[in-house]
């Protein structure tokens, strides 16, 4: 059985928040958000293949990675890294099929022990490009990426 993922978007703001509890330490966790061999094999939807090309971690530091789904179509992402700790990750997100649609993301893993509270928080110029990804299947990703990870973490 996994836990439940829950993906907020209040209307009217343009926010949305995910949160899920991960069966793993938060070092294990962290390792997984932070290792490009680990992000490759849990990030998006199953049955896409994931290619990263840049996967520097640290204050400044910058990424791209490309999703290739089963038809052959790829998609890229970028960003950059802004503050990198154990317990946060800050980051932007930019889908490179909207050039400019930027958002501002953070992921902080909550210490429970064996298990990690992760809490997505991605803030968008916009509702309308907050609603672009609900409405693109992202929920899909989001929900298949982290049991994913549960599935990664229980083989590593």
């Amino acid at each position: 059985m996994t836990n439940a993922t829950t993906i907020t978007a209040q209307p009217g703001e343009p926010i949305i928040d995910i949160v899920r509890i991960v069966d793993a330490p938060i070092a294990d966790v962290y390792r997984a958000y932070t290792e490009a061999d680990l992000v490759s094999q849990w990030l998006g939807p199953r049955g896409y293949e994931m290619k990263v090309e840049v996967y520097d971690v640290r204050d400044g530091g910058t990424y791209r990675y490309t999703h290739t789904n089963p038809e052959g179509e790829s998609f890229g992402f970028r960003g950059v890294f802004h503050s990198v700790s154990p317990d946060r990750i800050i980051q932007t997100f930019e889908f490179e099929g909207a050039p400019g649609h930027v958002s501002l993301e953070s992921a902080t893993f909550e210490d429970l022990g064996d298990k990690t509270r992760v809490h997505g928080h991605s803030v968008y110029f916009s509702i309308d490009d907050r609603d672009a990804l609900i409405n693109s299947g992202m929920e899909m990703g989001v929900v298949q990426g982290f049991e994913r990870l549960d599935e990664l973490l229980a083989r590593v």
